[in-house]
């Protein structure tokens, strides 16, 4: 897909960094997706008093993408409340694989990667059919 529109993707995903609900850490994430069919969807970091029930931003987006008719992911970019580009942490680049695959473009702090660099040797789907046949 030619033509993504980066400055738009960076202003939803700063827009939702401000709509974060983060009281512990004061980190505040917004993450917004371009999909195949030319949909944005988006996310924000919501904390809980019990920390390891946070969600990311990142998660907010997949959800909003399920949520919205589903297809995969062609374009991401996430921000802190600065509105700086940040890393997706390792559990949501994983997610974020699992919806865009390998060729997924991730606005990163060092510029736009492929996925399979951002998350070389990814698990993904083509191994669990290796061990337990279709899925």
């Amino acid at each position: 897909m030619t033509g993504i529109d980066w400055d738009e993707l960076r202003g939803r995903a700063r827009e939702l960094a401000a709509r974060a609900y983060a009281p512990y850490s004061k980190f505040p994430v917004g993450a917004a997706g371009l999909t195949e069919d030319g949909r944005v969807v988006a996310g924000c970091n919501v904390e809980n008093a019990g920390y390891g029930v946070a969600l990311c931003a990142e998660c907010g987006l997949v959800s909003e993408l399920v949520a919205t008719g589903g297809g995969r992911l062609v374009a991401v970019t996430c921000c802190n409340g600065n509105g700086d580009q940040l890393m997706p942490c390792g559990r949501c680049r994983q997610l974020l694989w699992e919806h865009g695959g390998a060729g997924l473009l991730v606005d990163t702090p060092k510029g736009i990667l492929p996925m399979d660099q951002v998350l070389p040797q990814a698990f993904g789907i083509e191994d669990l059919r290796e061990v337990v046949g279709e899925v």
